[in-house]
């Protein structure tokens, strides 16, 4: 149990590295690793209160930086309803089935951001698709805990500025773990243990935004991308062949 707190709080450590260096993927990190000590729904509880508190942090920081408030809206809102009905499925299916599913998704955004780097989406259908993309999205993130796959490719496929991207995505994840939060209580998942961890979590996830933030001045993001794109591969198939 000590060997799985210590692994975790290391974990958040990262993920929050990561989130001050590009704005997102922390659950990337933290939900996999997190994962093989423990299962899936503990991973996805006990990053509820990080994740909102950071990226509550994290947007207003950057909120002057939002120039199209109905998009962000339209966005957010339906991420929220999404990651209602994700958190039932979280609540319904197999621990097993949601370890390969992490793992999986993991696999496919790495894969996706190494074959698609440069894809882009035109701003006028990403607007028109605001709505689907975020509910979808919100569903991956309550039933896994991880909506990279869907709300970083489709925000990045946007080529907003850095600021933009942060302030918009720290929205996005905000709305999410704001429904999170009270659906996985309901449903019996979250614990007062596993909140009590969330909170702790807390310390190591905003010690290392700064850390990233300052590591991505002097490596730059596409390094220190590819650096944690290796790790999610490790980590990746790690948990299949756990769950195999």
């Amino acid at each position: 149990m000590v060997e799985a707190m210590l692994v975790t709080m290391v974990a958040f450590l990262l993920g929050g590295i990561l989130k001050g260096a590009i704005g997102a993927g922390t659950p990337v990190v933290v939900i996999p690793i997190m994962s093989i000590y423990f299962d899936v729904p503990y991973a996805v509880a006990a990053f509820a209160l990080p994740a909102l508190a950071s990226n509550i942090w994290q947007g207003w920081q950057y909120r002057g930086s939002i120039s199209d408030t109905g998009f962000v809206v339209r966005l957010a809102g339906a991420a929220g309803a999404g990651a209602f009905v994700g958190t039932l499925l979280l609540a319904a299916l197999p621990a097993e089935t949601l370890s390969i599913i992490v793992a999986l998704l993991a696999l496919f955004y790495v894969a996706f951001r190494l074959m698609k780097p440069d894809w882009a989406l035109d701003y006028g259908l990403a607007r028109a698709i605001a709505a689907p993309a975020g509910f979808a999205a919100g569903i991956l993130q309550g039933a896994a805990g991880i909506s990279a796959p869907i709300s970083v490719t489709y925000l990045h496929a946007i080529h907003m500025p850095r600021e933009r991207f942060i302030a918009t995505i720290s929205t996005l994840f905000a709305s999410m773990a704001i429904v999170q939060l009270p659906s996985l209580a309901g449903v019996g998942i979250m614990s007062w243990e596993i909140f009590l961890i969330s909170i702790v979590a807390c310390i190591p996830l905003f010690l290392g935004m700064p850390i990233g933030a300052a590591l991505v001045r002097r490596t730059g993001a596409k390094v220190f991308d590819r650096m944690i794109m290796a790790l999610l591969f490790v980590i990746a198939i790690m948990l299949i062949a756990e769950s195999v």
